[in-house]
């Protein structure tokens, strides 16, 4: 039996699912160590910026979940992410893309420094930031950015993309906003 561009979509698109699944399950331990911490919750839209964007995966995941949404619905405007609704909640928030996923969480990362060596950084929103700073934080007690990504990257791969071309969420909305003009 032949595997069909359909049957592939469906096979990653349900380890995207497992990939989620398996987040949920880490984050929720940096949920109750940092409790006292996190201010993030419905209504908290500090890090629902406009402009992010996504691996196919993840905009293919939306757009399966929420057809009719992106085909009627309007993005929210500009200088928020158009998923965001008039009271500022999610209205994808059940499908939500990875890094909506992690945000708030101390964050920590590696990348080459001047000098050709591994360098630690870490970030917290503003927001976040009472508490113990976050740079004497164990590493595990922050989000490591990069082995997440990697296996999103591995999605991308598997469902035959030839590179990784990523999606602005506000570009899946298949209507636009009519444009505004002054009244005469």
């Amino acid at each position: 039996m032949q595997t069909t561009p359909c049957d592939v979509w469906n096979e990653v698109l349900a380890a995207l699912e497992a990939l989620y699944r398996d987040l949920e399950r880490d984050t929720r331990r940096l949920d109750e160590l940092h409790r006292g911490r996190l201010t993030c919750g419905e209504g908290c839209t500090f890090c629902c910026v406009d402009n992010l964007t996504v691996h196919e995966v993840e905009a293919e995941n939306i757009r399966r979940h929420h057809a009719d949404l992106l085909a009627t619905g309007t993005p929210n405007p500009e200088g928020a992410c158009a998923f965001l609704d008039e009271k500022g909640a999610c209205r994808i928030y059940a499908h939500r893309p990875y890094v909506c996923r992690t945000q708030g969480y101390p964050l920590r990362w590696l990348a080459e420094g001047d000098d050709g060596d591994m360098v630690e950084w870490r970030d917290i929103c503003p927001l976040n930031e009472d508490g113990r700073p976050i740079q004497e934080l164990l590493p595990e007690d922050c989000w490591t950015v990069g082995p997440v990504e990697e296996r999103l990257a591995e999605l991308q791969l598997e469902a035959g993309g030839r590179k990784l071309t990523r999606v602005r969420l506000r570009d899946l909305f298949l209507t636009k906003p009519a444009p505004e003009h002054d009244d005469p």
